[in-house]
């Protein structure tokens, strides 16, 4: 056997293996970049939401209030089936 003979079959065993290395990390990449685009697409769908509602605000509750309150809760809780 010649030389190139005994060198062409390691050869074209690394060069299938550089293929088949290079082919799976395009199809991985091309599978995010779809699914990155999928969900662009989703996100595009949905309409923006506005920031401009009302600015939420709290009041103290006086200890009457509060204790009302707690009794209206207990009530409510105490009718549930």
């Amino acid at each position: 056997m010649s030389t190139f003979q005994l060198i062409g079959v390691p050869l074209i065993a690394l060069a299938t293996a550089i293929w088949i290395v290079g082919l799976s990390r395009f199809m991985r990449r091309a599978r995010l970049r779809d699914a990155m685009r999928r969900a662009d697409d989703t996100l595009r769908a949905i309409p923006e939401q506005s920031r401009s509602g009302p600015v939420s605000d709290s009041v103290e509750l006086t200890p009457e209030e509060h204790a009302a309150f707690a009794g209206l809760v207990r009530r409510f809780g105490d009718t549930r089936p």
